[in-house]
């Protein structure tokens, strides 16, 4: 498994974030718009229970790299 190259999945029951690692272009968007959720300094660095499922998806569409995708647990 190459470490640049991994895709790992949080969830908070209603969405889950995908990140895919190899994507990610370190704009710190996410950390920008949602802190409460996306700490890069702690493992595991999304931690979705510092939000709500609205503002979580809003700061994923800010994702410029695309490294940040959703789907909503309903829908899949």
């Amino acid at each position: 498994m190459d470490p640049k190259d991994l895709t790992k999945e949080y969830t908070n029951g209603e969405v889950t974030i995908v990140w895919q690692s190899g994507k990610c272009t370190h704009s710190a968007n996410c950390v920008r718009n949602n802190p409460n959720v996306f700490k890069p300094k702690e493992k595991p660095w999304i931690t979705l229970e510092g939000s709500t499922t609205e503002k979580i998806i809003e700061t994923v569409k800010k994702c410029p790299s695309g490294a940040l995708t959703y789907y909503l647990n309903n829908e899949k």
